[in-house]
């Protein structure tokens, strides 16, 4: 069952272990689908994006012996996304993809800004497969006034004054933050305060945010130590 909310322009974002947030048609949505489907369905729609055109149909246990996943699961979560399935036919390829890219809102492009125009940020900013899942950073932001006539991948780096204008100006509403920990929270509260509803966050600190703020952290050392200690296990260290 999904639950209109707010008027709002941003994609998915998880706020429970069972439900998730998502764009469709402009409204904001309450879906009752778990963090753990919604982190699933981009690996399917990847999947089955690689053949569009050379397979019309496709079975769940298809997809699932593709992906090395377990069938149940798979045939699960694409139930909870889609309903066009039919016994021994499967799903027609080019439908389930069309319904994937709608339920996750990457046919409903939504605009966002980021902080922190160093390495990574401008490395985000140049990344061409953001328009594929809906995303296009319009701006940056910095501290370093030496950037503020550049641009990267055509997009201005502004000084931090400008974010609420541009925010209030163009709608945004997904805030990227890719600026050193110190520095994290203070712009934070600046993209809050700027109208942001849903922040991104590569900064390895946990912010600190108002109960109706989403943020979603990509911890790059939790990530390394995963792969270190896989690799210590294979060892047999």
């Amino acid at each position: 069952m999904n639950i209109d909310m707010h008027l709002m322009n941003y994609p998915e974002f998880q706020i429970h272990d069972k439900l998730s947030l998502k764009l469709k048609g402009g409204v904001f949505l309450i879906s009752a689908v778990s963090r753990q489907t919604i982190s699933r369905l981009p690996v399917y729609l990847g999947y089955l994006r690689s053949l569009e055109g050379s397979v019309p149909t496709i079975s769940a246990t298809a997809i699932a012996e593709a992906l090395n996943l377990n069938d149940v699961q798979v045939r699960k979560d694409l139930a909870a996304v889609s309903s066009s399935g039919k016994p021994k036919i499967g799903y027609v390829t080019a439908d389930l993809i069309e319904e994937l890219e709608s339920f996750l809102g990457y046919n409903s492009p939504s605009d966002a800004i980021l902080a922190g125009a160093g390495k990574l940020g401008r490395a985000l900013m140049s990344y061409q497969g953001f328009n594929a899942y809906g995303l296009n950073i319009v701006a940056a932001f910095d501290t370093d006034s030496g950037l503020y006539d550049t641009q990267e991948a055509g997009k201005s780096i502004l000084p931090l004054d400008q974010m609420k204008p541009l925010c209030e100006k163009l709608k945004v509403r997904i805030g990227i933050i890719t600026v050193p920990a110190a520095c994290a929270q203070g712009v934070c509260d600046m993209m809050v305060k700027s109208g942001i509803q849903a922040i991104w966050n590569f900064a390895p600190v946990r912010l600190n945010v108002p109960e109706a703020i989403l943020v979603q952290n990509e911890n790059m050392a939790s990530s390394l130590a995963l792969l270190r200690s896989h690799l210590r296990e294979r060892a047999g260290l």
